[in-house]
């Protein structure tokens, strides 16, 4: 089983990048787990491999931390066009995606972002523009689809929310039934916002590309900026842009750390 990897993050939001196109690698959630453990395996938010595609240049599956595998993930994507070349097509069960690599950044096309309650999914129907929730102090959030599933808050100070307690029961929450990636963000400009993330399965993180992308639609739903956005995170800044309606754009950049080669056995 061959046991090469590549090590790449976008904005520290990281990853081990595995090429299952040429020769299969077989993952299930105790290996996926074991490889993303920062003690005792690689270490990463999350696992990635790339997979033959009918339909695209490749296909692209998403493991988290937890070892539950996921529909898409902005940060990674970028990474795995950076390693495809200047355009490609990705394949990803949240949809099809466009890239484009140039200078040392990434532009990619997501879908366009779905409010519909059932493809958040929520538990039951609500208005996802103003959800009538709350947790402690954060309250009023957006629901948005882009791939996979966010909730945003538009607080005044993101850096004060105790991301670190209240993500994880906001994640588990029985209204969404597939978990919920957790964004807080504040508005710092016309056209810029500091978010924090708790991602789904993974916990707080660096950065969270399709956060930005659903922060930044939020956002501009609510008219509370005005667009291209400029979305800074702990680890860096992405720029989003959309204009109301169709796909999202997210340009920032993408780093490779370093490439080697494990036993995947090893892992369970």
């Amino acid at each position: 089983m061959d046991g090469r990897f590549i090590k790449m993050h976008g904005l520290g939001n990281d990853f081990v990048v595995i090429d299952a196109r040429h020769q299969p690698v077989p993952m299930d959630v105790a290996r996926a787990r074991a490889i993303a453990d920062r003690h005792r395996g690689i270490g990463c938010d999350q696992l990635i491999m790339l997979e033959p595609s009918d339909r695209a240049d490749v296909r692209m599956r998403i493991w988290n931390a937890d070892g539950a595998e996921v529909e898409a993930c902005g940060n990674a994507t970028r990474c795995v066009a950076s390693l495809l070349g200047e355009r490609a097509t990705i394949e990803t069960a949240g949809g099809l995606l466009s890239t484009r690599s140039a200078s040392g950044l990434v532009a990619v096309e997501l879908p366009a972002p779905s409010f519909s309650w059932d493809r958040i999914p929520l538990a039951y129907a609500m208005d996802t523009m103003n959800l009538p929730v709350a947790w402690e102090g954060l309250a009023d959030p957006v629901a948005v689809n882009v791939g996979n599933p966010h909730l945003i808050f538009l607080v005044d100070d993101a850096s004060a929310v105790d991301l670190a307690r209240l993500g994880p029961e906001i994640e588990h929450d029985s209204l969404f039934p597939e978990r919920i990636n957790v964004n807080v963000a504040s508005v710092t400009g016309p056209s810029s916002l500091d978010l924090r993330v708790w991602e789904r399965g993974a916990g707080l993180t660096l950065a969270c590309g399709t956060g930005a992308c659903a922060t930044a639609v939020a956002a501009l739903k609510r008219k509370l900026v005005t667009g291209p956005v400029t979305v800074s995170l702990p680890g860096g800044e992405l720029l989003i842009d959309w204009q109301g309606e169709g796909p999202i754009t997210m340009h920032g950049p993408a780093t490779e750390v370093f490439r080697g080669t494990a036993d995947w056995a090893v892992f369970g």
